[in-house]
């Protein structure tokens, strides 16, 4: 069963498109403003949101960053702005998809059907695979050729973000937050750094986990890649 949360002011709208979105492989929860957003998601995994940009209390770009930030979760764009701009804005701040305006629905389910299709195997992974690393973040076991290497908490934290979003780079913001969850209220952001160099040796991944100056790090995506329950 797929969870989708649907993030819009408009009540009608919304009871529409959770009844639109609803089948048997799909549940949709509604909401009506980012306060109630934020403690939905925060009690119940999601495998999609679709956010309306203009919310009562607060911008919808900004809510898609902040959402970026803490969670994997794939996050469809819906709003009444059209402008090339808006859209280009939204895509570049990490959405799935942009839909605006007046809609299909036929068309919106399509897209959501899509956005679910490639992103599932990310939420549901803990097996990675790909040249000669084999990860299985449930076991805490990590393979390079065959060797086995023991990664700390913090390093499989890391390593299990990048692989998550391979191809995708992540900030250095994005990792401290996601990673140093501890309440601390100051983090060296040497930290992240000493991390990363001591993951790249262990794994030997000089050429997989790469360096964007200026923004952070990205785990280069291969040529073959599989991902099991």
């Amino acid at each position: 069963m797929k969870n989708i949360l649907i993030i819009e002011d408009d009540s009608a709208l919304t009871a529409g498109l959770c009844r639109a979105l609803a089948s048997d492989e799909c549940r949709s929860t509604g909401c009506h403003c980012l306060c109630d957003a934020r403690s939905l998601l925060q009690s119940n995994p999601y495998d999609l949101v679709v956010l309306d940009v203009n919310l009562p209390d607060g911008s919808g770009f900004d809510f898609l960053q902040e959402i970026k930030r803490s969670y994997t979760t794939p996050v469809i764009l819906l709003t009444a702005n059209d402008l090339e701009t808006d859209i280009v804005t939204g895509l570049e701040l990490g959405a799935e998809d942009y839909i605006t305006k007046p809609f299909s629905l036929a068309v919106l389910r399509a897209r959501v059907n899509a956005a679910l299709r490639r992103n599932s195997f990310v939420k549901s992974t803990s097996f990675f695979r790909a040249d000669s690393y084999l990860f299985d973040f449930d076991k805490m076991e990590f393979f390079f050729k065959d060797e086995k290497i023991d990664l700390s908490k913090t390093e499989q934290k890391l390593l299990r973000l990048l692989v998550e979003n391979a191809g995708i780079t992540l900030s250095r913001d994005r990792l401290i937050d996601a990673i140093w969850t501890d309440g601390a209220e100051y983090v060296d952001e040497n930290a992240l750094s000493v991390t990363i160099k001591r993951l790249r040796d262990k794994l030997n991944a000089q050429d997989h986990i790469k360096t964007v100056y200026g923004i952070g790090y990205v785990w280069k995506k291969t040529l073959r890649r599989d991902f099991c329950k």
